[in-house]
C-alpha cells in the first residue's frame, strides 16, 4: 500500500473554522467514511455542511475521542497547533484521507495524518511525511520528497525529484522545476515559477521566482505525544 487504508470507522474533523474542512468532508463522503462530528477549536464560522454536527472542543466525550481525527488546516503552523490541541484533549489516532478521485502511484508513500484532495496526481517513488496536505488538482511528480507538515496548494505543479522541507508551503498554481529543493518553513507564492533552490524560511514570488523576504517564522515540528 502506498498510504494507510482509509479509516473503517467514523472520523472527527478538528478545525471546522478552516474553509478546507468542506473539501475534506466531501472526500469522506466519496470514500464512504462517516463524520462523527466537527470540532470548533477556535471561535468563528464552521465551514462544513449541515450534515456534520459541530461541537465545541470542550464538549468532546470519550466516544468521540476514540475516533481518528482529521485536521483540514492548510497553514502548517495552524495544523501543528490544532494537532497539539487535539492530542491534549485525548485524540490518539490521526486519519489519513486520500480522495478517491486522486491518482497516487503505488510506489509512493503517504504518511500519517495526510490529506490528498480531489483530482490530485502523485507520481511514483515519492515519500510524503506526516500531516502533509495536497490540495485539489495539484500535481506532484515522480521521486518527490515532501517533509512533515508541508502544504501544496490547489493546481500547483511539482515536477520530478522536487524536495519540500518541513512545513514548506507552495501556493496555488505555483510550478517547481525538476530537482529543485525548497527549504523548511519557506513559502512559494501563488503562480510562482521556481527554477532554483529556495532557502529555509524564505518567501519567493514571481516568474522566475525571486526571494522577497527572509526570516519567516518557524515552529516546533515534533508531533506531540
Amino acid at each position: 500500500m502506498s498510504h494507510p487504508p482509509a479509516p473503517d470507522r467514523p472520523i472527527v474533523i478538528f478545525g471546522v473554522g478552516s474553509p478546507l474542512a468542506i473539501d475534506l468532508e466531501e472526500s469522506c463522503a466519496r470514500l464512504g467514511i462517516a463524520v462523527a462530528a466537527g470540532v470548533r477549536n477556535v471561535p468563528g464560522p464552521a465551514y462544513v455542511s449541515e450534515r456534520v454536527a459541530v461541537i465545541a472542543a470542550e464538549a468532546l466525550d470519550a466516544a468521540l475521542l476514540a475516533h481518528p481525527v482529521a485536521l483540514p488546516l492548510f497553514t502548517p503552523a495552524n495544523r501543528r497547533a490544532a494537532l497539539a490541541d487535539a492530542r491534549s484533549r485525548g485524540f490518539r489516532e490521526a486519519a489519513t484521507i486520500v480522495d478517491p478521485t486522486a491518482v497516487v502511484a503505488g510506489s509512493t508513500r503517504i504518511g500519517t495524518g495526510g490529506y490528498v484532495g480531489m483530482a490530485c496526481t502523485i507520481g511514483g517513488a515519492g515519500t510524503f511525511g506526516d500531516f502533509v496536505i495536497v490540495n485539489r488538482s495539484a500535481s506532484v511528480g515522480h521521486h518527490a520528497r515532501i517533509e512533515d507538515f508541508a502544504s501544496i496548494g490547489p493546481g500547483a505543479v511539482l515536477t520530478g525529484f522536487v524536495h519540500l522541507g518541513q512545513a514548506a508551503v507552495v501556493g496555488a498554481g505555483a510550478v517547481i522545476l525538476p530537482r529543485v529543493a525548497v527549504g523548511a518553513h519557506a513559502v512559494i507564492g501563488a503562480g510562482a515559477v521556481v527554477t532554483r533552490p529556495i532557502p529555509t524560511r524564505c518567501l519567493a514570488v514571481g516568474n522566475p521566482a525571486r526571494i522577497v523576504k527572509t526570516g519567516l517564522p518557524a515552529f516546533d515540528l515534533p508531533v506531540p505525544a
